[in-house]
């Protein structure tokens, strides 16, 4: 074979990226083709419907679903606010008297004289879409979003938790392998993205989010720190949506792991530069990567998509199994014979050297290449 494909993740200084940003529900777009749009810009608003609450009148007010209109005080489609009257009956002895309150603020949507039940929606709640990373809009969803395109770095993670967000990059760690300490964060982080060199532990994770940091990435993130961090045993892994203050997003794997020198180094080169990232994983099918993205607005004339030709002699990976597991190197040979490993399986396998110099025979699917 001249060369053999592997999962892979992109870690590179250009890249031409464009980022679909669409709202749940058709509504209105904010920008047209062709507008360069920033971050933190709305392309696309709409409304969502508000929730609704049920009130059984008819036990309420001991009467007959047929009954219930001569009770009411409001009509469909009146607005109410929590607390008002909506309906009472009309007894001889005015003591006797029962009056119904409305339970929300919002709009009396339905009256049923066959179930006897009043339908209260709340106010529609707005929903804006953001760029999300600085950029031009190369195409428009009528009603529905647009497609933002830039050019520049592009990081993808392992892992990741907590949704969209953006900031200056602010890299404290001097090395790779460097484990930050609380004490290391201070008032100087907040607003931004953190970066540390080797594991991200619990501690550090709160430290920046008391200090304001509005994300924070590093190179391992232990289970049990992580299952503390989030409340509750994260299983199958989809994230993204999780509310703990920051995005948070590891770029080696669980455990002590140093973050890869390159992506360390191209971090560290874009200090200070606005960027954005997105803590979101999914690790079944339809595999979504964490990213980290940082605009580039005069990159755009170098920002060009390489062919990625697979695993080949030179290619960077990432060993994603024992015994070497999260280790970097590069492909030294590439075997066309199948080796017998240790669970006495012939398999096809690669020679990687790691970046201290050491080589070892591994299985290709113990791998993933790191596209540049």
């Amino acid at each position: 074979m001249a060369h053999a494909y592997t999962p892979g993740l992109r870690v590179t200084r250009q890249a031409r990226l464009q980022r679909q940003r669409q709202l749940p529900l058709k509504g209105e777009v904010a920008v047209a083709q062709g507008d360069k749009v920033t971050r933190d810009q709305v392309v696309a608003r709409t409304d969502l419907p508000g929730n609704v609450t049920t009130l059984n009148l008819v036990n309420i007010l001991s009467c007959t679903p047929e009954e219930l209109p001569n009770y009411m005080l409001k009509r469909e489609g009146d607005a109410v606010e929590v607390g008002e009257p909506i309906a009472e009956t009309r007894p001889f002895i005015k003591w006797f008297k029962t009056t119904v309150k409305a339970p929300i603020s919002g709009t009396l949507e339905n009256i049923s004289k066959i179930t006897g039940q009043v339908l209260f929606r709340a106010p529609p709640r707005p929903v804006q879409v953001m760029a999300y990373i600085d950029g031009s809009v190369v195409n428009v969803l009528p009603n529905e979003g647009v497609i933002v395109e830039t050019t520049g770095v592009f990081v993808q993670g392992i892992f990741g938790v907590g949704g969209e967000t953006w900031g200056p990059l602010h890299v404290i760690s001097s090395g790779p392998d460097e484990i930050l300490s609380a004490d290391q964060l201070d008032a100087e982080c907040a607003g931004k993205i953190v970066v540390g060199g080797n594991l991200l532990t619990r501690e550090v994770i709160d430290k920046a989010r008391e200090t304001g940091a509005v994300g924070i990435i590093g190179g391992g993130i232990r289970d049990a720190d992580l299952r503390d961090l989030l409340g509750y045993d994260l299983g199958v892994a989809i994230t993204g949506t999780e509310d703990i203050g920051l995005s948070v997003i590891v770029t080696e794997g669980f455990g002590p792991i140093a973050m890869a020198r390159k992506t360390f180094d191209i971090l560290r080169e874009n200090n200070g530069k606005e960027t954005s990232i997105s803590g979101a994983t999914q690790i079944r099918a339809g595999v979504l990567r964490p990213e980290i993205i940082i605009p580039e607005a005069d990159a755009a004339h170098r920002a060009e998509e390489g062919d990625q030709l697979g695993l080949v002699e030179g290619a960077h990976l990432r060993a994603i199994r024992a015994p070497h597991f999260g280790r970097v190197g590069k492909v030294a040979a590439l075997p066309p014979e199948l080796q017998m490993v240790e669970s006495e399986t012939r398999v096809r396998v690669l020679e990687v050297e790691f970046e201290n110099g050491d080589r070892a025979i591994v299985p290709r699917a113990n791998v993933e290449l790191i596209e540049e």
